[in-house]
């Protein structure tokens, strides 16, 4: 269907210890790109006794690094920063090869994620402990104070998925870094090469050997292994709902912090800016593919403006560029054919029940053109489940409450946009809604990457935001001063 992609095909190690060092095994795993199925490149597949001696240096190093002052350790990430930028051009064109992104997306990403790591130094900075005097709780004298402190947990597991590799290993890394703790990196295997390409990034900002590692290969193979080792101490997921649901069962007493997947629904009132709403909905829909865990994945329309938005939706869904990342396309090929059948599993579902179909429902190996249903209604598949893929299903409904209801029976609970003139009415959805963020007027997306970002339900476990993760990876220690009788 599409040519490759020019580039080099990449072999990369692993980065353990400080050393770059491939699988005793001498076992590699194919990195296929998205756009023609072509070989970009080889990560090592490493056995579990590599697994072991990667996480026994991280927490060797982490007792060191513990130790380190915050301020060298906002240094290193500074640093970190500073070599992203300067690296962009190289990076996004490894990440366009290998999942497919645009170029311009893929050098957004990076840029957001050099932004991200220097805000997480600077927060670092800005933290500070407290004291708190016993006489404030009734019962107790001046006698008495506590200092509290935060320390660091040792050694984090940071799991980052395909669709954001830089970004979203990021976003772990710096976190758990700047808190003292130590982190074994595993990366998707569809963007590993962007993973281990970001660890070599930390590697020359600085991070001493050992504080940073990396594991590649299968997670069927080692997955399982990985998250139960008993010297970790904290794992930092994002993924699908089904593999996080079973992470959170295999662990024991080790804290978690997961973005999983997601249903959201965009819900556009009777006195909504239309042009406005079709606008928001059709970017957060389409975009990358819809291959995004925040995208909008459903519109729930009040009855007297659903033709007038459906036209204007449709108008702009015909106009998205599908095609080929290279030439810039908006709608490119799913990560996978098994991506690719799913979706089309759903389209297929959608059709045989009588969902109107107004755009697309084509495909063409792992490309799946964007599609736009009307008339969907709750028996079918697409109203509940999360495609991963440009395919969008328009739900009507009578009145806010009912758009309400459906939204919130969904397992998931990431986010939900609500579209209206009336901040009460604005208020009255939000307040309703069981989700981790509303936004109001405006499509669903992650960020800025300062605010809060949780989900609920099968959405995830825990809140994200760079102050949350650093306060996720660590934990309040208490001294209590004792003074006199």
């Amino acid at each position: 269907m599409f040519n490759c992609i020019v580039g080099e095909e990449l072999t990369f190690k692993n980065l353990v210890n400080g050393q770059w060092i491939t699988s005793s095994s001498n076992k590699f795993i194919d990195i296929y790109s998205p756009i023609g199925n072509c070989l970009v490149g080889k990560v090592p597949a490493m056995t579990k006794e590599e697994v072991d001696f990667a996480i026994k240096s991280a927490d060797e190093a982490q007792k060191l690094w513990k130790n380190v002052p915050v301020n060298e350790r906002a240094e290193i990430l500074y640093k970190a920063a500073d070599l992203l930028i300067e690296k962009v051009d190289e990076m996004s064109d490894i990440m366009m090869r290998e999942i497919g992104k645009d170029k311009k997306s893929s050098e957004s990403e990076i840029l957001r994620s050099a932004d991200y790591i220097k805000f997480t130094a600077d927060t670092a900075k800005n933290l500070s402990g407290e004291s708190i005097p016993g006489d404030s709780f009734p019962g107790f004298k001046k006698n008495k104070i506590s200092l509290v402190t935060r320390e660091a947990l040792g050694v984090v597991l940071a799991i980052s998925p395909f669709n954001y590799p830089i970004n979203l290993a990021a976003s772990k890394i710096a976190p758990a870094l700047i808190a003292g703790n130590s982190v074994v990196l595993k990366p998707a295997t569809q963007g590993s090469l962007c993973g281990l390409y970001l660890a070599k990034v930390f590697e020359q900002a600085g991070v001493p050997a050992g504080v940073l590692n990396t594991i590649t290969g299968r997670g069927s193979e080692i997955g399982d292994y990985i998250v139960t080792h008993p010297e970790i101490d904290f794992i930092n997921f994002t993924g699908s709902t089904e593999v996080g649901s079973r992470i959170s069962k295999i662990t024991s007493m080790v804290p978690l912090l997961m973005e999983l997947g997601g249903k959201d629904a965009a819900i556009v009132l009777k006195d909504a800016n239309l042009d406005l709403a079709a606008s928001n909905i059709v970017a957060g829909a389409y975009s990358y593919s819809g291959q995004r865990c925040t995208a909008v994945k459903r519109i729930l329309v009040v009855d007297e403006v659903a033709d007038e938005l459906v036209k204007k939706v449709k108008e702009k869904v015909e106009k998205l560029k599908v095609g080929n990342p290279v030439d810039g396309a908006e709608v490119v090929p799913l990560i996978d054919n098994k991506a690719a059948d799913f979706v089309w599993e759903l389209i297929d579902d959608a059709r045989e029940k009588g969902a109107h179909l107004l755009v697309g429902g084509k495909r063409e190996e792992n490309l799946i053109y964007p599609t736009l249903f009307d008339h969907v209604t709750t028996d079918m598949r697409l109203a509940w489940e999360e495609p991963f893929g440009p395919v969008l299903p328009v739900i009507r409904v009578k009145d806010k409450d009912e758009a309400i209801d459906i939204a919130n029976k969904s397992e998931y609970g990431l986010q939900s946009s609500v579209f209206t003139e009336n901040i009460n009415e604005a208020f009255y959805v939000a307040e309703r809604l069981e989700v981790g963020t509303v936004q109001v007027n405006n499509k669903t997306e992650r960020g800025p990457d300062h605010f809060p970002f949780l989900g609920v339900k099968a959405s995830g476990v825990g809140t994200q935001g760079i102050k949350y993760s650093i306060e996720a990876m660590s934990r309040p220690k208490a001294t209590v001063i004792n003074i006199g009788k």
